[in-house]
This record gives structure tokens, C-alpha cells and sequence, in this order.
């Protein structure tokens, strides 16, 4: 029987008790790789095709919505395909550590195991370069060690996704990303907690996605709504193993007919082994089946059947605090750096001075940040509705023209809502399973959801929502802080119970998805 969402949530939540009696000590012989390898699949090359685009990292986080330019009807090329694929998911930078050769990724990850992959399933694509030949229609898998692309299935598979999805969105894409969890890869230092995992790291490289995609004016969302088994078979994975999470449509102009008989024959494409040994983890495999659907029926429903997102499940409304209206800095006067450089430059920052931040910095950094995220099941929410599933709570330790507290954060008003005054530097350390850097920080940033809410609501499948809801959200939280020269940032676990307890009252009822933290780089 599937263990559904809430009691997976229960289970793996983590206590100061359950830290202490549930450390354990980590085989490195038996480390899983953190890529896919496959063995006797043709390839096709990206090398020399990234186009990086111009636009100024705050103005491509900031868009919140999939269409942006009513002029948006470019189709993607072979250089799109290369420049998402490593903007999101590539090898930005190496360094040396201890005469170790470390190889960092687009997006920031947990533990750096880097357990999320993206496949795309897309028609003939064109390429810019004269003389080129394209990308031929097939199924592929994006090879971040090679910068190369794994031919999965040759031939236009579109039908298939479409049928699984019933959305519009991915019909009409002449190029669909899909993004998976290998649950192996982050199981092995983290256990049943990599079923979030999966969403925060898929969230992450996706926020990376979608500003590409918009900087290079092409239309992008994420849908969360379809067949799992189906869309499984398509890119010939098992689900005991590695899971589709989310599937992202790229540009318009297909106008693909679904079709529920669509021919795909079974594939089992031999890899290479990620460890000597790998352990299987039945409540990970248990929440993820609780919230599949079997068919595009099915998913149609699910994502047309739920609460309107006019009335956002995560928010709560005002209290009586003091308010603090935040100053954002225009789009003429904001930080210029590129994208393409954000990208590159980001990092989790691993030690904070206790320097201050400026209030402009923060209110900057929010305002562009946290905004409706292109998703299939906000698309009625309002333009003024930021978020459907969490909401944000902050602690602000160390920030220039504000006062030192707990806040709640107000996206729509551009305003924050004080809930106590003082400083809480030893308990922002605390609540995130006391490490320093949470003290050391000068605003931790907490995601909160109804949770008994969600799930009556959107079922199982809507914790995958809030939990991805909010990691998009912090990855765009990176792109913003990385914006800035002097801001670094990163993501940190916490104490469950002990966060919602912090911001009781005004939190009464909601459970943490995600903690980002933010301040002056050591």
C-alpha cells in the first residue's frame, strides 16, 4: 500500500532527536556516480553550440509567466537545445580541493550528488550554424560529462508526451524537456528524504531552465500533470529506480494531436552501474506511487479538477504586525550582470560574515525572486497571486535599515509583516539542524505550506507541487543573490517541527518545504 503524502511528510521529518540517533557513517566505496552512462547508445555532440544569452540575470528570474512578448513564436534550434541543457544541468566550473578535481553543475543541488537528469523529446530542430543538419526528432538524454546529447529513441515521439500530458502546453512545443530523479544518487547519503530531494533539486535546475529559456524569448512552463508509467516507458527508465518529475515545454507552433495509442515500444538501454552495491528504499518508491496518475485522462482531471488558484492554498491573510514596505531597485538602476555569468558565477556559499546586507539588496532580491511560478496548475491564478502552495516567513539577522526579527513576507504588497523584534541568531542556527551558516546569515528565508490543505485539495501529487513551488522559488532566489557582487546564498535542511514552532502563532499549521539563506559571503 502507498504511504501518502502526509504521512511521508511525518516520517521524514527531522528532529534534533531524530539527527542525533539517526546519524550514520557514509561508504565512499560504495558512492554512487553522479551521471548516467549508458552503454552502446549513438551520441550527438553540443560542443561548440552554447549561445549564451545577454539579458541581465534580475530582468529573465523575474518573469513570472510562461508567455511573456506576445511576440514569443520563435522554434527552438540545435543551439537551444545545447544552451538550456547547459545552463541547467552542465559543468560550469572545476576546483581543486585537496588534490581533488571537484566539477560543479548549473544548479545547486543537495550534497552535491546530483541525482536529477533531463531528457527532451522533440521534432526536427534546425540549426543556426550554416551547413548544420539539426537535431533529427527522437528522445535523448543530456550527457553533462561529454556535453553531448544520448539518442534514447530516433523518430518524433511528441504524440506520446502530449497523450500523457493532455496539455496544451506540451502539444504545441515543437521541443519538451523532461526531468528525472535517480533516487539511488541522493538515497545514498540522505535515505527516504530524497523523494523532497527530488523536488528541490529538479526545482533548482529548473528555475535555471526557465530564465534561459525566457532570456532567449522563447515561451516556457512546467507542467506537473500527467501519466508517470507512461512517460516512464517513453524514456525507457524504471520508476523503482529513476522517476519522471516534471515535463517543460519549450517554444510554440507544433500543434501536436495527442494520441492515447501513440506506438512506443518498450526499451531497457544498458548503463553502467552506479555502485558496487545499491539499496532500494520502499517508502521512497511508496510516495512516489501515491501521487501517479495512469493515464492523460487522468492528469487532465488532475490538473483542471483541483482549487482554483484565485484563492492560493499557502497564503494567509494579513495580520495585524507593523508592516515595512521593501525598496526595490528599478530594472534601470538593478545589477546588469548577464545571466549567462549568474549562472556561472553561483555557488553555495559555505561561510558568512556577519557583515550587514543593504535593505535595497534584500527588497531587490524578493521582489524579482518570488513571483508566480509558470506552472500547469496556477494557470488561473491572477497576475498579482505570486504564490499558490507556500508562503514565506523570514528571519532577518543582519540587514541595514531593518529591524532584526521575524517576518512574514508579503509578495504582492512588496511588503513585510513583523511578527517579533530582536535578534535570532542562535536560533536561526538551531532550526537549520544547528549549523552556523544559519546563524551566520543575514536572512534565512523559510517556505511554508498547508500541507493538510494541499493534499485535500490537489491530492498526493499536490505535495510534489508545493515542494516544487517552493524550490523553483529558491532557485530563482540563487539566480537574484548571485546577481549582486557582494550577496552569496545557499540552501540548508532544518528541524521541521522546530521552524513551524518558531513562527507560531502566524504559522500555526504549516510545515517547512525549503530554507534559503542569504547574506555576505567570508
Amino acid at each position: 500500500m502507498a504511504t501518502g503524502a502526509r504521512a511521508y511528510h511525518e516520517r521524514t521529518k527531522h528532529s534534533p532527536k531524530s539527527v542525533r540517533e539517526g546519524s550514520k557513517r557514509l561508504d565512499f566505496d560504495n558512492k554512487p556516480t553522479p551521471y548516467k552512462v549508458y552503454t552502446g547508445l549513438p551520441t550527438r555532440s553540443l560542443a561548440d553550440r552554447i549561445r549564451p544569452p545577454q539579458q541581465p540575470a534580475l530582468s529573465a528570474v523575474a518573469e513570472p509567466t510562461p508567455n511573456g512578448s506576445a511576440t514569443r513564436t520563435r522554434r527552438p534550434t540545435l543551439e537551444t537545445v545545447t544552451t538550456l541543457n547547459y545552463d541547467a544541468a552542465g559543468i560550469t566550473k572545476e576546483l581543486e580541493r585537496r588534490g581533488h578535481s571537484l566539477l560543479f553543475r548549473a544548479a545547486a543541488t543537495t550534497g552535491a550528488l546530483y541525482h536529477v537528469d533531463l531528457y527532451l523529446v522533440c521534432g526536427d530542430l534546425e540549426s543556426d550554424a550554416r551547413g548544420d543538419d539539426g537535431l533529427a526528432a527522437g528522445v535523448y538524454h543530456f550527457d553533462p560529462r561529454t556535453l553531448s546529447l544520448d539518442v534514447v529513441r530516433e523518430g518524433d515521439y511528441r504524440g506520446a508526451l502530449a497523450a500523457a500530458s493532455r496539455d496544451d502546453a506540451v502539444a504545441d512545443a515543437p521541443l519538451s524537456f523532461v526531468a528525472t530523479s535517480t533516487w539511488w544518487r541522493n538515497a545514498w547519503k540522505y535515505d527516504e528524504r530524497a523523494f523532497r530531494h527530488a523536488f528541490w533539486d529538479s526545482g533548482t535546475t529548473l528555475a535555471n531552465l526557465l530564465a534561459v529559456a525566457h532570456a532567449l524569448d522563447y515561451r516556457a512552463e512546467i507542467v506537473t500533470g500527467f501519466a508517470d508509467r507512461p512517460v516512464a516507458e517513453l524514456l525507457g527508465v524504471d520508476p523503482e529506480r529513476e522517476a519522471p518529475l516534471e515535463i517543460v515545454p519549450i517554444g510554440s507552433g507544433a500543434d501536436i494531436s495527442p494520441s492515447e495509442t501513440a506506438d512506443v515500444e518498450p526499451i531497457d538501454p544498458e548503463t553502467e552501474p552506479l555502485s558496487p552495491t545499491e539499496k532500494q528504499f520502499p517508502l521512497i518508491r511508496e510516495a512516489w506511487s501515491a501521487g501517479t496518475l495512469a493515464d492523460g485522462t487522468e492528469a487532465e482531471s488532475w490538473r483542471t479538477g483541483g482549487p482554483t488558484a484565485a484563492d492560493p492554498i499557502g497564503a494567509r491573510d494579513s495580520g495585524d504586525g507593523p508592516r515595512v514596505s521593501l525598496e526595490p531597485v528599478d530594472h534601470e538602476t538593478a545589477s546588469s550582470r548577464p545571466l549567462h555569468e549568474t549562472i556561472r558565477r553561483r555557488g553555495s556559499c559555505r561561510e558568512y560574515e556577519r557583515d550587514s546586507i543593504s535593505v535595497r539588496k534584500l527588497s531587490t532580491v524578493l521582489d524579482r525572486s518570488v513571483r508566480g511560478v509558470p506552472m500547469d496548475v496556477r494557470r488561473d491564478a491572477p497576475d498579482d497571486s505570486p504564490l499558490t502552495f507556500v508562503d514565506p516567513y523570514l528571519i532577518v539577522n543582519g540587514v541595514d535599515g531593518l529591524a532584526s526579527g521575524s517576518y512574514r513576507y508579503r509578495p504582492g504588497a512588496g511588503e513585510l509583516e513583523r511578527l517579533r523584534s530582536g535578534e535570532f541568531r542562535q536560533e536561526a542556527a538551531h532550526l537549520a539542524l544547528d549549523q552556523r551558516l544559519g546563524g551566520d546569515a543575514a536572512v534565512c528565508i523559510y517556505f511554508m505550506t498547508d500541507l493538510e490543505a494541499v493534499v485535500d485539495g490537489f491530492g498526493d501529487r499536490g505535495y510534489r507541487a508545493a515542494q516544487l513551488e517552493a524550490a523553483l522559488t529558491a532557485g530563482r532566489l540563487y539566480l537574484a543573490t548571485y546577481a549582486h557582487r557582494t550577496l552569496g546564498g545557499t540552501g540548508l535542511t532544518f528541524y521541521d517541527d522546530v521552524v513551524s514552532d518558531f513562527f507560531a502563532p502566524r504559522a500555526a499549521g504549516r510545515t517547512p518545504m525549503f530554507l534559503y539563506t542569504l547574506g555576505r559571503p567570508a
